[in-house]
């Protein structure tokens, strides 16, 4: 039997690191916190890139509130909250906010708990954009990464919406919310629903996307090694990178894999 050949590896287009990290649910101001259970005490669920060498990190919310499953190439529909110049930036928006509604009095948002710390990288195979990552942290994946969908390792394929083309019913941002490219950048789309090419139109809050599960082992997938690092809470990047304030956030969650 002939020998298979090996495919040629995705090129890569950019590296660096990824944070996930979930919000739990809002309480009433001088009401107690009740600590998040599992995704059913979730109000959002969030990852953060930050590309290597560069001063940007992009905030993304991901539907569902979990990762799609690799396994059945579940989709899932996510978006750009905010692209940042700085840490400060980020880690203020997910922070513990205070509001106040007319039926309910004043709210609070909690912060953000971190989930998970790793590497990743965006690269094309042909026309197709992957996001792929592992972990680093949680040593060992917990019931917090168990229900997020937060694998050590994943791949997906992205796809980033054409904001001029409408969204289905009840689903995507309001045309307000949606990504404002300039003329250059909307010229990738070529006027179609979506594309797959360019980076950059990740790089515009608003920018609204799709997430397809794809796989589980990258090097075999993709032909990329990702080479994670042993990271400790001592080491961890999100501490020290994305500035994320242990006295603000609970860690439990990043280091054990337990909720809080």
């Amino acid at each position: 039997m002939a020998e298979r050949k090996s495919r040629r590896p995705a090129e890569i287009v950019e590296r660096g690191n990824i944070y996930f990290l979930y919000r739990p649910k809002v309480h009433g101001e001088g009401e107690p916190e009740e600590s998040a259970g599992g995704i059913g005490d979730v109000e959002r669920f969030h990852i953060v890139l930050r590309p290597d060498g560069e001063a940007r990190f992009r905030l993304m919310t991901i539907g569902r509130k979990r990762l799609p499953d690799v396994e059945d190439h579940e989709r899932n529909w996510g978006f750009v909250d905010l692209v940042a110049k700085s840490a400060k930036e980020v880690t203020s928006e997910l922070g513990e906010q205070h509001y106040r509604t007319k039926t309910r009095g004043e709210r609070v948002r909690p912060a953000a708990r971190p989930a998970g710390e790793g590497v990743y990288v965006l690269a094309r195979t042909g026309h197709s954009l992957h996001l792929a990552y592992a972990l680093e942290l949680p040593e060992a994946p917990g019931p917090v990464q168990r229900e997020l969908n937060i694998l050590p390792e994943s791949s997906f394929a992205l796809s980033i919406k054409n904001p001029e083309k409408g969204s289905p019913a009840d689903a995507g941002l309001d045309g307000k919310r949606e990504a404002d490219y300039p003329d250059k950048l909307r010229k990738e789309f070529r006027d179609r629903r979506f594309a797959t090419e360019d980076t950059r139109l990740l790089d515009y809050a608003g920018a609204e996307f799709i997430l397809v599960g794809a796989g589980r082992d990258v090097e075999r997938d993709l032909g990329i090694a990702l080479d994670p690092k042993d990271e400790s809470e001592k080491s961890a990047d999100i501490f020290t990178q994305l500035r994320l304030a242990k006295g603000r956030h609970p860690i439990e969650p990043l280091l054990t894999g337990k909720w809080s």
